[in-house]
C-alpha cells in the first residue's frame, strides 16, 4: 500500500503556482482578484475594520480551496469552472459584503444565489459522475445523476438558509434581508380564533413601539422579516440547479457532448471528458491516418494474392 505524503504548505503553494501558471486565463483572473483582495485587506486594516479584514482573509483562504481539492482528491477542475468559482467568492465577500453591493445593487443577492445553485449542482453532478465512471459494473442512468445533483444543490441551499437564520437569531446581523410589503394574511388577527385568515391590505406604513419608549416608523408598508428573502433564494437556487442538471443529464445521455457541460464537469486526473470514448457504447471514430493504414494493408493483401 502506497504511503500517503503528509500535507506541507510549502509544497502546496508551489503546486498552486504551477497549476495556475499552466493556464494563462486562470492565472490572470486569480492574480487580479487576489491583488484586489489584498488591497482591500490593507485598506480595512488602516481603517481599523476587523470585520472587513476577516472577510478578506476568508476570501484568500477560499481562493485556495479549488487547488487544494485538486491536489488532495486527484481531480481536475475545468478552467472556466475554476474562474467562475474565484469570481463568485469575490462577488459574494468583497463586493457583496464589504462594498455593500447587496443593498446598493437590486438583485445582486438573487444573481449570486442563482449561480450558487448552478455551481453546487455542477459539483454534485461531477462527484456522482466520477464515481459512476470509476467503479466497475456501475452504470447509473442520466436521470439518476441529474436528480442526485439537483438534490445535492438544493440541500446546500437549504443548509445555507439555516446558517443565515441561526446568525440572524443569535447575532441579529440581518443576513436574511427584509422586504416591505403592503398586504398579508394572518390567522393571528382572527378575533374568533377559528383559524380564518384575516387579510390586511393597503398598508401605507407601520410603527414599532419598544419597551424603552423608542419608536421606529416604516414607510410604505409592513416589514417582512426574512421569509420572502429565504423563499426567493431557494427558488433561484432551484432554477440554477435545474438548468445545470438538465444539460448534465443530456450530456451523459449522449444528446449533448463537450461544449457547455464539459466546462463545468470535474473529472478524475487523466480522464478528461472530451478525451473519453463515446459513452453509451458508441464506436470510436477512425482517423484519416487509420484509414490510410487500412487501405495500405488491404492493397498489400491483394498484391500478395
Amino acid at each position: 500500500m502506497a504511503r500517503r505524503h503528509p500535507f506541507k504548505l510549502r509544497n502546496f503553494i508551489r503546486y498552486l503556482q504551477d497549476q495556475i501558471r499552466a493556464d494563462k486565463r486562470d492565472f490572470v483572473i486569480y492574480s487580479v482578484l487576489r491583488a484586489l483582495v489584498i488591497l482591500t485587506l490593507v485598506r480595512a486594516i488602516m481603517m481599523g475594520s476587523l470585520e472587513e479584514a476577516a472577510l478578506c482573509v476568508l476570501s484568500l483562504v477560499l481562493f485556495l480551496l479549488p487547488a487544494l481539492a485538486e491536489r488532495e482528491l486527484h481531480i481536475e477542475i475545468p478552467t472556466v469552472f475554476e474562474a467562475i468559482i474565484y469570481l463568485f467568492i469575490f462577488a459574494a465577500e468583497i463586493l457583496g459584503e464589504i462594498n455593500h453591493f447587496y443593498t446598493l445593487i437590486p438583485g445582486w443577492d438573487t444573481i449570486l444565489h442563482t449561480l450558487n445553485g448552478f455551481l453546487c449542482a455542477a459539483v454534485g453532478f461531477s462527484l456522482v459522475d466520477v464515481l459512476n465512471n470509476s467503479v466497475k459494473g456501475m452504470s447509473l442512468s442520466p436521470v439518476y445523476l441529474a436528480v442526485v445533483a439537483f438534490c445535492f444543490s438544493m440541500t446546500v441551499g437549504v443548509m445555507w438558509e439555516f446558517i443565515e437564520f441561526f446568525v440572524d437569531q443569535t447575532f441579529y446581523l440581518d443576513m436574511q434581508k427584509d422586504f416591505v410589503v403592503q398586504k398579508f394574511g394572518s390567522v393571528t388577527l382572527d378575533p374568533t380564533g377559528s383559524q380564518t385568515s384575516v387579510v390586511v391590505g393597503g398598508i401605507t406604513g407601520t410603527t414599532i413601539q419598544c419597551a424603552d419608549g423608542s419608536t421606529y416608523a416604516i414607510e410604505g408598508g409592513y416589514l417582512d422579516l426574512g421569509i420572502i428573502d429565504t423563499m426567493k433564494d431557494l427558488f433561484v437556487n432551484f432554477v440554477g440547479a435545474a438548468v445545470y442538471c438538465t444539460f448534465g443529464g443530456l450530456y451523459v445521455a449522449g444528446s449533448a457532448r463537450g461544449g457547455f457541460t464539459s466546462r463545468f464537469l470535474i473529472y478524475r486526473r487523466g480522464h478528461e471528458p472530451l478525451a473519453e470514448e463515446m459513452r453509451q457504447g458508441d464506436a470510436p471514430s477512425v482517423s484519416s491516418a487509420d484509414n490510410e493504414g487500412i487501405s495500405t494493408a488491404a492493397t498489400s493483401e491483394k498484391d500478395e494474392s
